[in-house]
């Protein structure tokens, strides 16, 4: 069966769940601002599911049912295994449907308004191992407590439409600028979701070694956590205002964030408190969601960019601490940063970093 309790059948191996756990332990900052804002819009839900209609959901459905491998006790078992296993330590009690698709490129999804539906892609489950397979497992479940499969789905159909419309100069124009907005906030969704990958792996090297595969294929005895970290730091770091504003228009037609961001962003989280207390069970609860404050969860968010902005090497983030701090000679400053000339102790590197230029802009396990 693929639907039922998800509490029938432990997991395999001793790992810490986490009872009655709210999306929002795990969520990016402005992630969950976002989501707790249209949680407490009246009538969102009802809106969003009379556009099931309009969504070519139903077709979705089928076409998975019709052409791919439903997961379950019969058919990809230890993949079976796996997702009741993270839906088990996340407390979701309803199992969604998974299904296995025959594409050479290493690819998941969480999508569906009514329910959400789990897809993985063979050249996934053939590049990742069994823990690197949990942790992307694990990532779609918290997709799909989280609730982005609705917003996923509609993102995909405001992106076909815009294909479709783009000979109407003003009409395409307003679909690609709310696809815009959604992106953004999808590529912080997906920092929630690697996040919520870990809680159900428990295992970080896991989970680096699954992006890595994802970024550099399956020649793990050739690659390097720390040095793959490394190219993180680089990537933040060098460079002049010239890279900063390539890296910007490199992400934007892109739904998820680049891979080493994404391994950087998860060393990050593990390192603060905010993992620790969630491994020691002291977590908000899904019972709470509904007395959620908005303005709190958009304080927290505005307190995150701003923490960002003052710790980042990049150097368009060097220069906005400048303009914040009241710098003089703005125009000395715009000139030197985009010729790559920094001053002692700025922290924005010596400008002979490089920018290799944008892969492809398609999903990668998310």
């Amino acid at each position: 069966m693929t639907n039922g309790s998800s509490t029938e059948h432990p997991p395999g191996r001793t790992r810490r769940r986490f009872p009655g756990i709210s999306s929002r332990a795990y969520e990016h900052p402005a992630d969950r601002s976002a989501l707790v804002a249209l949680r407490r819009l009246s009538g969102f839900d009802t809106v969003f599911k009379a556009l099931s209609g309009l969504l070519p959901e139903r077709s979705m459905r089928l076409l998975f049912l019709s052409d791919s491998v439903r997961v379950d006790d019969e058919q990809f078992t230890h993949l079976y295994a796996m997702l009741r296993d993270a839906c088990y330590i996340l407390d979701l009690e309803k199992v969604p449907p998974m299904y296995v698709t025959q594409d050479p490129k290493p690819n998941a999804m969480c999508i569906g308004l009514d329910e959400p539906i789990i897809v993985v892609t063979t050249g996934l489950v053939e590049l990742l191992d069994e823990e690197e397979m949990r942790a992307v497992i694990g990532h779609e479940v918290g997709h799909a407590l989280s609730g982005h499969a609705v917003y996923r789905t509609i993102l995909l159909f405001l992106t076909g439409l815009a294909v479709k419309v783009a000979w109407i100069p003003l009409g395409n124009m307003a679909i690609m600028a709310i696809v815009t907005a959604l992106r953004e906030w999808f590529r912080k969704s997906e920092l929630s979701a690697d996040r919520a990958g870990l809680l159900v792996g428990q295992d970080l090297q896991a989970s680096m070694r699954g992006l890595m595969k994802i970024a550099g294929g399956n020649h793990l005895h050739e690659m390097n956590v720390d040095a793959f970290l490394k190219q993180a730091d680089e990537y933040e770091s060098s460079g002049d205002l010239r890279d900063s504003v390539l890296k910007i228009l490199n992400v934007l037609p892109r739904s998820h964030p680049f891979t080493t961001v994404r391994a950087a962003e998860l060393r990050r989280w593990t390192s603060g408190r905010d993992y620790q207390r969630i491994m020691d069970g002291h977590y908000p609860r899904r019972e709470d969601d509904k007395d959620t404050s908005v303005y709190e969860s958009f304080r927290q968010s505005a307190n995150h960019y701003s923490e960002t902005v003052r710790t980042s090497k990049d150097p368009l983030m060097g220069l906005l601490r400048d303009l914040t701090d009241g710098a003089g000679d703005l125009g000395g400053k715009l000139r030197d940063r985009f010729a790559g000339r920094t001053g002692a102790g700025d922290g924005t590197g010596d400008g002979n970093g490089s920018n290799g230029g944008a892969r492809s802009s398609g999903d990668t396990a998310g």
